[in-house]
């Protein structure tokens, strides 16, 4: 008899986009005249730099050429990307990477979901509160969490963010063996400092756990003062492992492509005690479930590296910026007070003693517009929501206007 993994039985009924996407849905069929603006997922709007189309021409026109075609890649990753990655990402910023630390791959949230893999099953896990769904669900599915019970699972230590702490999540107070962080944040928009992240790495140093650190949105960075990389921080590189994205950096999410970097000096432990690569493993579990990003894709994220991309992707995340600044100031002048969309897309926004989901129904029946529920992040995102930057500038004031006469 052919079995059901029964930790899928622990998870909630459905994730939170799939539930986001069920009622606009039914919103649409009910009101078929009515446009909907979707400040919601985190999707990009706008096309892909001129850089990045040249750069996927040319990776087309060599394999339409039997001189240049290309068949099976390196699975990290062909060595022309990732030495820019490591050049322009990490040695720019004083951060000592090497190119075949840099595994490239079709998007970070399959990363972020697919590293868990790699550790015993009964470690012991810290994530923040609110946050991303995958990091906590792809745990739940592999069977490290007790049920879920009043809004949390059992036997995952919560690292609750809120408005009493700026929304930073704190050291845990227990020791942890793995702890998940993101920088600028998904969903609350907040950053940290290297001040702040050297907290968590002498934490990690300290108690031999591990760091999976989201750093997806660090484009957005505009603060000089802020790390992009957690690698900036001294020892970090023995102690984490980055994620990083082109899809919100460079408009790749209908495109697919991210990489992560696994440092050499990084080290897990054996039942024994003894030192493990965590390099090595991640490379053979790559090496054996993953087979490369496309020849064409890989060429036009190179682009992103060349004089025109660097401009042409700066432009493209300023525009996102600047549509979370009109954000911001509508959220304003309405009177709510929030967090992010200065150094992030993402504006978190507090709902004044609203349910979260009663609040995402005022403005979609209302407004039209769609946004997320903070309490799909967590119990610490119950009474907010999320809205987000990427859309067209014209929808999104166009969204500010209907929200405010909704609100009235």
């Amino acid at each position: 008899m052919i079995r059901a993994n029964r930790h899928y039985e622990k998870l909630k009924a459905s994730y939170l986009f799939s539930d986001i996407a069920k009622r606009v849905a039914a919103y649409q069929e009910e009101n078929p005249d009515k446009e909907v603006i979707r400040l919601g997922i985190g999707d990009v709007t706008r096309a892909l730099p001129n850089a990045c189309i040249e750069g996927f021409h040319k990776g087309v026109d060599e394999m339409a050429d039997d001189a240049t075609f290309r068949g099976y890649g390196p699975e990290q990753g062909y060595d022309f990307l990732r030495e820019k990655i490591a050049k322009f990402d990490f040695h720019s910023r004083g951060a000592d990477i090497d190119a075949d630390e840099i595994f490239v791959s079709d998007g970070a949230k399959c990363d972020c979901g697919n590293f868990q893999e790699l550790f015993a099953q009964d470690i012991k896990i810290a994530i923040p509160d609110p946050v991303y769904p995958v990091y906590l669900d792809t745990n739940v599915m592999a069977g490290r969490t007790g049920i879920f019970e009043d809004g949390r699972y059992q036997g995952i230590v919560y690292l609750e963010s809120t408005r009493e702490n700026n929304f930073l999540p704190e050291l845990p107070k227990e020791p942890v063996d793995l702890i998940y962080l993101c920088f600028p944040n998904n969903p609350t928009g907040t950053t940290i400092t290297k001040a702040g992240l050297k907290e968590w790495v002498d934490y990690a140093r300290d108690n031999k756990a591990l760091i999976l650190f989201d750093a997806a949105y660090e484009a957005f960075i505009r603060d000089e003062d802020l790390p992009h990389s957690i690698y900036e921080i001294e020892g970090a590189e023995q102690v984490a492992v980055e994620f990083r994205s082109y899809s919100k950096t460079a408009g790749f999410t209908g495109t697919r492509c991210a990489y992560t970097v696994v440092p050499k000096a990084c080290m897990v432990y054996d039942d024994a005690g003894e030192k493990v690569s965590l390099h090595a493993l991640w490379n053979r579990r790559h090496c054996t479930k993953f087979n490369g990003v496309s020849y064409p894709v890989q060429k036009a994220v190179e682009a992103v590296y060349s004089q025109e991309g660097q401009i042409q992707v700066k432009a493209l995340v300023s525009y996102y910026l600047k549509n979370a600044e009109l954000i911001r100031m509508a959220m304003e002048e309405l009177g709510f007070t929030f967090v992010g969309g200065d150094n992030s897309p993402y504006i978190w926004v507090d709902g004044q003693g609203r349910d979260s989901w009663e609040f995402f129904d005022l403005l979609l029946s209302k407004a039209g517009v769609v946004c997320t529920p903070g309490a799909g992040f967590g119990r610490c995102g119950q009474g907010y929501i999320r809205i987000s930057a990427f859309n067209s500038r014209e929808n999104v004031e166009k969204a500010m206007v209907r929200i405010a006469e909704a609100l009235k």
